[in-house]
């Protein structure tokens, strides 16, 4: 039996794919290692949103090349956006690659493997804006009880410095009732949480319903037995409807989490990123998500040193995060990507400034972190066990209030077992800048 291992790279809607692609595989009697000598197959999944990020990409397909030497490699076969936007320059300098599949060619796997096991390149690129049908069977690699739904691709928005739309295609949703399908495949599996996912999930449905469907799509997936938590990510605060905080409000299953990347707050460069919303708007979304649920927790995340911003814009981006609170922050410094308006701005900013003001804007959410954590002392949480710490001797859990793989958790002390996927109450006992120590009781 052939062994095939995979590299998923990048953010979770790559993961995404690579699961689909390892289900078409496995449907085909492909045995998945995560063994690099044993593999005769590997698949690349690559990322080139940043630079760091298309770096990391080139260097996993030189490092995994190298396998044809040491290992039983017998073929590379590399997917993903890298491949869509670098087709000819893979093909010329990496002469390892055997096949190379685009963003869109998802169900081109199975055949990409059979060419390349009979010695045969293979390239294959369906239209940028072409949707794959969706596949219910994949291979979940989150080793956790949560699963990603990814329930749109592309993007309409061009933010000027956004390669996205050119790799992967304007904006197209995910037919509700193949997701639904999705998502009650992924529960059978012992999916407890589902994270939905898309370059932007507020526009859900606009496309194919002619209105905003999120709500609607989460009343549905509501009703699946045995879905405890669903999680909203990628949601742009323009989008963000009072129909949608209600729901979030008012279903039981749905987390009183949102994640608003919002990139800056000053308006010229909101301009400037091609940002379709402006500070005052953005402060009056949240000043309404926060009347409306008072525990909602926000996460945003910003880009430091965009072309052109001063030391006063960076200063008022952190007045700004002093007086909005965010519960979690994630901040990148700006990095130049081609075929980007962004990228030939006057004014860049240099990178040692990128950096200092990258670090200031995280010194000061630690601050901010810490004091909402310290208020946290005391309240009771429904957690999520995800494993334990045999050192801590302390069970890793999450909160609502922590999304997986970015967000901070709940360590517990228990004296009974707890099982990974387990949900427990749980009274808050201690805290630190980014976690919470809590205790059965």
């Amino acid at each position: 039996m052939v062994q095939i291992l995979f590299v998923s790279l990048g953010c979770d809607k790559n993961l995404v794919d690579s699961e689909v692609m390892l289900g078409l595989l496995q449907e085909k009697g492909y045995s998945i290692t995560n063994e690099e000598k044993e593999a005769e197959v590997v698949v690349i999944n690559t990322c080139c949103f940043i630079h760091d990020a298309k770096e990391e990409s080139i260097e996993s397909i030189i490092e995994m090349g190298k396998l044809k030497e040491t290992g039983k490699l017998k073929a590379l076969i590399v997917t993903g956006c890298l491949a869509q936007r670098y087709k000819e320059e893979i093909t010329k300098e990496l002469p390892e690659v055997d096949a190379i599949l685009g963003t869109t060619s998802t169900e081109e796997i199975v055949h990409a493997v059979e060419r390349v096991l009979d010695g045969k390149g293979y390239q294959h690129f369906e239209d940028i804006n072409y949707l794959p049908p969706s596949h219910e069977t994949r291979v979940i690699t989150s080793g956790t009880h949560m699963g990603y739904l990814k329930i749109a691709e592309g993007c309409d928005k061009h933010c000027t410095y956004c390669i996205i739309p050119k790799v992967r295609g304007n904006f197209r949703s995910v037919p509700m009732e193949d997701l639904i399908k999705q998502a009650r495949y992924l529960v059978s599996c012992g999916i407890k949480e589902l994270c939905l996912v898309a370059q932007e999930t507020t526009l859900y449905g606009k496309d194919i319903y002619g209105e905003k469907a999120l709500p609607r799509l989460l009343r549905e997936l509501s009703k699946i037995e045995h879905l405890e938590w669903i999680r909203l990510l990628y949601c742009y605060p323009e989008e963000v409807t009072e129909e949608l905080i209600l729901e979030i409000r008012d279903n039981p299953k749905v987390c009183h989490y949102m994640d608003m990347p919002l990139q800056h707050s000053e308006d010229a460069i909101l301009k400037r990123m091609g940002r379709r919303t402006t500070k005052e708007e953005i402060k009056k979304t949240i000043a309404r998500i926060r009347e409306l649920v008072p525990d909602m927790v926000l996460r945003t995340s910003l880009i430091a040193g965009f072309p052109g911003e001063t030391k006063e814009e960076h200063n008022a981006l952190l007045a700004f995060i002093d007086e909005m609170e965010f519960n979690r922050l994630g901040v990148f410094t700006y990095s130049p990507e081609e075929d980007t308006p962004a990228a030939l701005f006057d004014n860049q900013v240099d990178e040692e400034t990128k950096e200092l003001w990258r670090d200031e804007i995280m010194e000061l959410q630690q601050e901010v972190s810490y004091d909402l954590n310290a208020s946290m002392v005391g309240k009771r949480m429904r957690v999520i066990v995800e494993g334990y710490l045999y050192k801590e001797q302390m069970y890793m859990c999450r909160s609502y209030m922590d999304a997986p793989d970015i967000d901070g958790c709940v360590f517990v002390a228990s004296e009974e077992e707890l099982l990974s996927g387990d949900f427990v109450d749980v009274v808050i006992t201690d805290f630190n800048e980014y976690d919470l120590i809590g205790e059965i009781q």
